[in-house]
């Protein structure tokens, strides 16, 4: 029986979709302006992790998660972060190419990133401008309703008249946050500062872009909100069962998405499940590029590491909870990790039934109590050193639990494929091991895999893996 944290009641419950054995979920994913940092993959992680859970459980999932190439300002909504621009329009002006370009570039890097990290791919990456109709067409539905409001720089959704008809405002948020004039720049055109953007104009002496499209109210692009309810509810209908964001997004961008969603169809609720991914932190700190420390994917692999790496340092921390991010952690996970594979010989390709194993069903516990990744890795670990559990239950064992944890199969291999992979998970070992300086665990390790018929050659930070002669 699956169990998680909703954020719209503040209590873990028991889940049940709208239908029976279907789950329809959305995840708000990138604006691709840049790289996602690392604390932008965890919230994904979250997602994938939910995934594989619902999967495991035999549930027919669809996850959409949509790809923000148009529309996202900052600071046209209290919450939003900085002020004044649209976050393409300033990757094109850096960059020296067209927002079209920076798109495409961007969103192709990010979702070929998912299999860096083990991440089961989306059923579809939706764009917002390949969305446009269905944003305006919503944004009308709002208009005929009498929702909508227009000044100089945009259509504006009301608050105050959609709180007079007795629906209430930013369940999800923090209502003394979203209360906080002094976070933005004000409007005083807006009727209230809660209000947020459906669709922007271009502002007296605003540089324009070719991200622009003709509307009933004028030519413009959509805000940043209306995107997300436009595409899921393309794709999932008016209402379905999960939504996953980050918990940056509890504060205004959710709260609009259902604001503007239930107005619409008049449904409630738009979302049975909200969940929310806590920050990452960076030694201790905020992460952000001011500071340097907004590491990307790219940034991981360049420090020697691999997503499968990051991955295994994300179960470290319940997703509620922030995590502190440090090279030297990411370093004890790398080495923590290769030790738990080099205890587990293979993937087995039997069909044992574990079902009754109490490992499994412990396993499945801790995942099935919202996720609790912290506590199942530690069963992971308790079975994998269990001395009185035969090695081909082992193997099967972790081979359901890597349908969930999926921390093998991305590891930098040895030219020869054919090498087997407890070989190369000790082999791994007693690399990390030689380059901290433990020779003669090293050594050991060595002579231990010469007896099974392998030779190790070092070359600088790395090895290769030969067939003894």
């Amino acid at each position: 029986m699956l169990k998680l944290y909703n954020s719209l009641t503040r209590k873990i419950e028991e889940f049940s979709p709208f239908k029976k054995d279907t789950v329809k979920m959305y995840t708000c994913g990138p604006t691709i302006y840049d790289y996602p940092t690392i604390g932008n993959w965890r919230t994904y992680m979250l997602s994938d992790i939910l995934v594989k859970t619902l999967k495991t459980l035999h549930y027919d999932v669809t996850h959409i998660m949509n790809l923000t190439d148009v529309g996202h300002l900052s600071g046209d909504n209290i919450g939003d972060p900085n002020t004044g621009t649209d976050r393409m329009t300033k990757a094109s002006e850096r960059e020296g190419v067209d927002a079209w370009e920076i798109a495409n570039k961007y969103g192709k890097d990010f979702t070929e990133s998912f299999t860096l990290i083990n991440m089961t791919l989306p059923s579809l990456f939706p764009k917002a401008t390949s969305h446009i109709s269905e944003q305006i067409s919503l944004i009308q539905m709002l208009a005929d309703a009498g929702l909508t409001y227009t000044i100089s720089d945009g259509v504006y959704f009301d608050i105050s008249e959609y709180e007079k008809r007795g629906n209430t405002y930013g369940t999800l948020s923090n209502l003394d946050s979203i209360g906080d004039k002094s976070r933005i720049e004000k409007n005083t055109e807006k009727k209230d500062p809660r209000d947020f953007a459906l669709w922007k104009f271009f502002a007296k002496g605003q540089k324009r872009h070719n991200m622009e499209w003709n509307s009933p109210w004028g030519t413009g692009y959509p805000g940043w909100h209306i995107e997300c309810s436009a595409m899921s509810m393309k794709y999932l209908g008016d209402q379905f069962d999960i939504h996953v964001g980050g918990e940056d997004l509890k504060s205004t961008h959710h709260p609009n998405e259902i604001a503007q969603s239930e107005a619409a169809t008049g449904k409630i609720p738009f979302v049975k499940f909200w969940l929310h991914g806590a920050f990452l932190r960076v030694d201790g700190g905020k992460m952000g590029k001011s500071l340097g420390n907004a590491y990307t994917l790219h940034d991981i692999e360049n420090h020697g590491f691999t997503g499968i790496d990051l991955r295994y340092l994300y179960f470290s921390a319940h997703y509620r909870k922030p995590l502190n991010f440090t090279w030297e952690l990411l370093q004890e996970a790398k080495i923590s990790r290769t030790h738990l594979l080099s205890l587990i010989t293979t993937l087995n390709k039997t069909t044992i039934d574990v079902s009754h194993e109490p490992y499994f069903l412990r396993f499945m516990e801790a995942i099935s109590n919202d996720l609790n990744m912290p506590q199942a890795l530690g069963i992971t670990w308790e079975m994998a050193r269990d001395q009185l559990l035969s090695q081909e239950i082992k193997n099967t064992l972790f081979t359901s639990f890597n349908s969930i944890l999926a921390i093998t199969n991305n590891d930098k291999t040895p030219e020869n494929d054919t090498i087997p992979e407890h070989i190369t998970n000790q082999a791994n070992l007693r690399n990390t091991l030689r380059l901290e300086g433990n020779y003669d665990k090293a050594d050991t390790i060595r002579n231990e895999i010469k007896k099974m018929g392998y030779d190790i050659v070092d070359t600088g930070n790395e090895y290769k893996i030969t067939r003894s002669q």
